[in-house]
């Protein structure tokens, strides 16, 4: 019996890792993705950057292969599904910081 027990709690100790572990790292990277914006300028539609001169460019095979996971270009897909992170017609992103005031976030 205390080792089915043992086996339940490390199987839901598991689980939780695998979800929260993830959302911590996203989360903290949020703050990251909105440094990097401003820290380029790219707070508005004439100002904007690509997503390389951003640096926020999603990392090679290789570079996957090589280095621990980074989760800013995920981060960076949120803000933009959350239109907090808007794109111009030619392909360059800004930060829109009155998004980011009204949508809850923590605004670093």
């Amino acid at each position: 019996m205390d080792e089915t027990l043992a086996l339940i709690v490390l199987v839901v100790v598991a689980i939780a890792a695998v979800i929260l572990v993830p959302r911590f790292f996203i989360t903290r990277a949020f703050s990251k993705v909105v440094q990097t914006f401003r820290e380029n300028n790219a707070i508005d539609e004439r100002n904007a950057k690509t997503i390389d001169e951003l640096g926020l460019a999603p990392p090679t095979f290789t570079q996957r292969l090589t280095t621990f996971r980074d989760y800013k270009p995920q981060a960076l897909n949120l803000l933009r599904r959350a239109d907090i992170v808007q794109m111009t017609e030619d392909g360059k992103l800004y930060l829109s910081e009155e998004k980011l005031a009204s949508s809850g976030l923590r605004n670093r």
